[in-house]
């Protein structure tokens, strides 16, 4: 195992406090987890918050900072032997590569889901051989999901446990992922545009009359015009498709972390009711599930898992 013992307690403690900020549904869902399973999904967490944020900030560098995080991940490793373990660029993404390596290693995650979520992340860096920022298909979004959030959902997997072998229960793991992402792509369409990107398929918004001249207008007016609207009552019926997919899914996980998960979906899928709510209203209000009904979600969750023993 990487690092040392003494450090890992304080990079975990910074994987939490980065997950409590940033990721409010997940931080709660995480609440319903074991002790020993908590830090583990912060550390996750973090580690995909501290790349994203490489990405969305616009740092010239950005993808020489991904290279970088990818070769101090790859010698924090056990594979790499004992060579000495170079330090990261900032205090912050030390502990946070620490704590990510050491869950790893101590629940025998593949590399190879955080080398594929990196390749992803290099597609949004305009300096990368690999940049893409417009995507015509539904399937061709989905490549991109595959790396920037089934890899997630896989990394997730053996944290969580399984009542069947893990790869029966993969598929499912990697369509929760992508229906969460394409839930943040249908609420953040402003601020995508705002970095010049369009996660939405351009010819699945053609189909009703929207191109991007359209969607700039929207941006500036901050009114969501009916063409708009229709496309996305239907992208948002193709989400909640996935949701569909995924969650018998949750069935095949351990029954200890199956009120959490559950609670993750039940509230990411609730942004798409509140964007409905607000008749997509998506340039001038940022969706999200008030807290009064996360509480009330996740208390069920816990009472009903309770009551089941």
């Amino acid at each position: 195992m990487s690092g040392s013992a003494a450090a890992e307690p304080a990079a975990y403690r910074h994987c939490r406090t980065i997950a409590a900020a940033h990721g409010r549904t997940y931080f709660l869902a995480t609440r319903l987890l074991s002790p020993e399973q908590r830090p583990a999904v912060h550390a996750l967490y973090a580690f995909a918050r501290t790349v994203d944020d490489i990405v969305d900030h616009g740092a010239e560098d950005a993808a020489a900072q991904l290279d970088r995080i990818e070769k101090q991940l790859r010698e924090r490793l056990p594979a790499t032997g004992p060579e000495p373990v170079p330090r990261a660029d900032s205090p912050g993404r030390e502990l946070v590569l620490s704590a990510v390596a050491d869950t790893i290693t101590r629940f025998g995650i593949a590399p190879q889901h955080f080398w594929t979520f990196l390749d992803a992340m290099r597609m949004d860096v305009p300096d990368s051989p690999h940049f893409r920022n417009r995507y015509a298909t539904m399937a061709e979004l989905r490549e991109y999901m595959r790396g920037s959030a089934a890899a997630i959902g896989l990394q997730l997997l053996p944290v969580l446990g399984t009542v069947v072998p893990a790869a029966e229960a993969e598929p499912a793991a990697a369509a929760l992922g992508e229906a969460f992402q394409l839930t943040n792509f249908l609420r953040d369409v402003g601020e995508d545009l705002d970095r010049g990107r369009v996660y939405l398929p351009t010819a699945e918004l053609a189909a009703f009359g929207v191109d991007e001249d359209l969607l700039a207008h929207c941006r500036r007016t901050g009114r969501t015009d009916p063409r708009l609207r229709r496309a996305l009552a239907h992208l948002i019926a193709t989400n909640r498709a996935l949701y569909r997919r995924a969650t018998p899914g949750i069935e095949l996980l351990h029954p200890r972390v199956r009120p959490a998960i559950r609670t993750a979906a039940v509230l990411y899928a609730g942004i798409l009711d509140e964007v409905e709510r607000s008749e997509y209203a998506i340039f001038t209000r940022r969706a999200t599930v008030p807290r009064r009904r996360r509480l009330r979600v996740a208390a069920t969750e816990f009472t009903t898992a309770y009551l089941r023993g």
